[in-house]
């Protein structure tokens, strides 16, 4: 007959109540939703990427914000939403614009979800 050490159940009860919190607390972590990615602003001229920039993958007006900085051009496609939409397409001639909202990246481009965006006024 086995004779139990007397710690024997004790010991076996504590290494499964710890993996059990353990795995409660990494499951915890991973429900924990991502950082919210920070908020920008951004001056620049809003043009269509099919009218204005000639863009040979548009499949149809596309707004872009064009920022242009010392040298380098940046372009942010504007992501249509109700800001975008409340501020209309630039078919026809740029429009400067000031823009505030997140940037994502998607298929090589930028792309900007505005929450803000406001024609500049000339003058």
């Amino acid at each position: 007959m086995k004779t139990h050490s007397r710690f024997s159940f004790p010991v076996t009860a504590l290494v499964a109540v710890s993996l059990v919190l353990g795995l409660a607390g990494a499951a915890m972590a991973a429900d924990k939703p991502a950082a919210k990615p920070a908020e920008v602003t951004l001056s620049g001229d809003v043009q269509c990427a099919m009218c204005l920039l000639k863009k040979a993958d548009a499949k149809g007006c596309q707004d872009v914000l064009v920022v242009t900085d010392k040298t380098v051009k940046t372009e942010y496609y504007l992501v249509k939403n109700a800001v975008s939409e409340k501020f209309g397409m630039s078919c026809e001639a740029p429009r400067k614009a000031v823009a505030t909202g997140t940037v994502s990246e998607k298929d090589g481009k930028k792309w900007l979800t505005a929450t803000k965006l406001e024609a500049v006024k000339k003058g």
